[in-house]
């Protein structure tokens, strides 16, 4: 067996660099439009002028980013900077949102802004392989124009519980064909992307920013939630994490698709059937007054098809149960906001991103 350390030390570096890299093109992708010089690039990232200089040379050979202008710093004398943006187009990623009744397909460029999407309908009590076809064939549209190598991959959000390093699904509730499914190999085979996959509520937390305490809580097809506490998003020990739905607020209430009883997806969905969307705020207020109480978030984001059809109803309920049950003035602390509809999209497409930016 060879002892010979150059395959290790050769990871090692390839690691190194790929982070360096991560780091300066995340300090220019946040200098957004207004652009940042080398020396700023040293001072945000902690690296060296000389790394600094490698780097952004092999990122414009790259075409990730572009020298944009010069920049004389006031009280100094010497030339101007050369400031560096990034080239939004350069590089795209896509995330896909699936339902239990439907999905949505978008494109990003390296800024997240959705420059393309489709959608198309879901039959929860079919075959998986109709529905990946669908998003494979999605796939290639999208990206027909892109050179090879720019498409940095496809994220992938669904409903839980599910396994996010393997990309298994488990007994996702309401499509029981799609239990045990190998859904990142499968996608990875139809579309030859990396594929990564998150459940639908972790992928809309991770869609925006906010505050190191927060949580998006999910009212579509399904209820659930996406944490992140302490600046970190929570998946658990099984990574699933956030299913929110699953409390039980009503013991005798409706039977759920999970197999118990008077849990609070069970009770909401039961409501909004029946078209009583008041019993349905007031049931999901109960829920999030519970998780705040829990776990101290500084913000609830309020997200899914359901909710955001008629928001108002559900901000009211959730702000007065909030009210009743935190002391003041506690809960006048806790910012309550609302999603995009392309939220969970959108942070499943960031998921390909991160593969560029970390």
């Amino acid at each position: 067996m060879s002892t010979d350390p150059a395959p290790h030390g050769a990871l090692n570096l390839a690691l190194l660099r790929d982070r360096n890299d991560s780091a300066v093109l995340r300090a220019v992708r946040a200098a957004a439009d207004n652009g940042t010089s080398r020396v700023e690039l040293a001072t945000r990232t902690g690296l060296t002028a000389q790394a600094i200089s490698k780097i952004t040379a092999r990122l414009l050979d790259d075409g990730l980013l572009t020298e944009a202008g010069r920049e004389r710093v006031a009280g100094q004398s010497g030339k101007p900077r050369t400031l560096l943006r990034l080239v939004p187009g350069s590089r795209c990623a896509l995330g896909v949102e699936i339902g239990r009744r439907d999905l949505r397909l978008l494109r990003v460029d390296l800024t997240g802004t959705v420059t393309a999407q489709a959608g198309a309908p879901v039959d929860p009590d079919g075959e998986p392989g109709p529905t990946l076809d669908l998003i494979a064939a999605a796939v290639r549209d999208l990206t027909a124009d892109s050179a090879p190598g720019h498409v940095l991959g496809l994220g992938v959000a669904c409903p839980g519980p599910l396994d996010t390093r393997d990309g298994v699904l488990h007994q996702v509730t309401g499509m029981p064909s799609w239990h045990g499914l190998h859904l990142r190999e499968a996608l990875e085979t139809r579309t030859g992307l990396p594929v990564l996959v998150e459940k639908n509520t972790t992928a809309g937390v991770l869609g925006g920013l906010g505050p190191d305490n927060r949580a998006f809580v999910y009212l579509g097809d399904g209820l659930g939630a996406g944490l992140v506490l302490g600046g970190h998003v929570q998946r658990g020990a099984r990574t699933n994490a956030g299913e929110f739905g699953h409390q039980c607020i009503d013991p005798a209430g409706p039977p759920c698709a999970c197999g118990a009883r008077g849990c609070l997806e069970a009770v909401c969905l039961d409501a909004l059937r029946a078209g009583r969307t008041a019993d349905a705020a007031t049931a999901l207020a109960i829920g999030v007054a519970n998780l705040v109480r829990l776990l101290d978030v500084e913000e609830v984001v309020l997200g899914g098809a359901a909710l955001l059809a008629d928001p108002a109803p559900y901000e009211a309920a959730i702000r007065a149960e909030l009210g009743d049950r935190l002391p003041d003035p506690h809960w006048q602390h806790v910012t309550l906001g609302r999603a995009t509809g392309l939220a969970v999209p959108q942070g499943a497409a960031g998921l390909a991103l991160a593969r560029l930016f970390g």
